[in-house]
């Protein structure tokens, strides 16, 4: 069983005030199958923790280890962390002028299998997740999210989740800015890809909305850096009446 561990993850950031400590010892783990859903305010690491894990050189890693079955995530560059398993999806996805969604797919899928899937079989298996995605067929010609709205945007990310097969999937905000008919879509492209790989998920969100559609095993409230809570899928229905205020006056007062 494929398990990804973070341990005691202290992450900096270069701000024009100096450097910035985000993450201030984060431990995790998340097996083969799982979902964990990551939710706490703005500002409270949860980005820095996706991207942080996906490799993006922005953030520096100060302490700690993130460890997929055993090796060592962090001495990997971005493109052998896709090949060992690990995908992300972003909640601000980027266009590529002048590559095809067909293309980057099938060259994405190439790089992590080490060969190039069969022609027939792949473009069936493209068609086949662009329809239960309800993606027009078109779009499979047009350069990647340019000219996209955000829902389509999304719904290309989980297309991509479906097709590359990763091991773990990170979706960092994979919710914002859709609305109810495009989020019922994507999670269910999300269950979907989890129930035919077992994949292991982390959710991050600010919201508990996805979480009707996704149901988490487990719920990790964030606060300045850290893990301030954790329980099961009754955290998030607590955090929808209650917020997270108690958990910043508490750190507030911890600070003092």
């Amino acid at each position: 069983m494929s398990v990804l561990e973070i341990k005691n993850l202290h992450v900096n950031v270069e701000t024009d005030q100096g450097t910035r400590e985000i993450l201030r010892g984060v431990d995790l783990v998340i097996n083969e199958g799982e979902i964990h859903a990551v939710m706490g305010p703005n500002g409270s690491g949860k980005s820095t923790l996706a991207y942080t894990i996906a490799g993006h050189p922005k953030y520096h890693v100060t302490e700690g280890q993130i460890l997929l079955d055993g090796e060592d995530v962090l001495a990997m560059t971005v493109d052998e962390r896709a090949r060992a398993g690990l995908f992300l999806a972003m909640q601000y996805p980027v266009e590529i002028p002048g590559v095809t969604v067909t293309n980057f797919l099938r060259t994405a899928k190439t790089a992590i299998d080490g060969e190039a899937p069969a022609i027939r079989g792949w473009i069936k298996d493209v068609r086949e997740s662009m329809s239960n995605l309800k993606m027009d067929p078109a779009f499979a010609e047009r350069n990647v999210n340019e000219g996209f709205s955000g829902g389509e945007k999304k719904r290309n990310e989980i297309l991509q989740l479906e097709l590359l097969k990763p091991r773990f999937a990170v979706l960092d905000e994979t919710d914002s800015g859709l609305d109810v008919d495009a989020l019922k879509i994507v999670s269910e492209g999300v269950n979907r890809a989890k129930a035919n790989t077992g994949l292991g998920i982390l959710l991050i969100t600010h919201y508990t909305r996805i979480l009707r559609y996704i149901k988490p095993d487990f719920v990790h409230v964030f606060v300045a850096g850290r893990i301030a809570e954790q329980g099961g899928p009754e955290l998030a229905d607590r955090l929808e009446d209650e917020g997270y205020d108690r958990y910043q006056v508490a750190e507030t007062a911890a600070a003092e």
